[in-house]
């Protein structure tokens, strides 16, 4: 299967509970096979097996309570 990498940057996460919300909505898009939150920077990366749209992660951060940087 074909590997897509996608990153992202997630801005207002203060602490580990924040990485695991947003690595929780993250991780139940269609595809998803892994997801690294780095808290210090805000920086996501998504692995999936297709390409998510970036408006699905968008949607998955922000149900989180989190948005992505502009």
């Amino acid at each position: 299967m074909p590997s897509n990498e996608t990153r992202v940057t997630v801005v207002g996460m203060t602490c580990q509970h924040c990485v695991a919300s947003v690595r929780e909505e993250i991780e139940e898009l269609t595809g998803v096979t892994g997801v690294d939150v780095d808290l210090d920077t805000g920086a996501v990366v998504v692995a999936a097996d297709r390409e998510v749209p970036l408006a699905e992660i968008a949607a998955a951060v922000d149900e989180a309570g989190y948005a992505l940087a502009e």
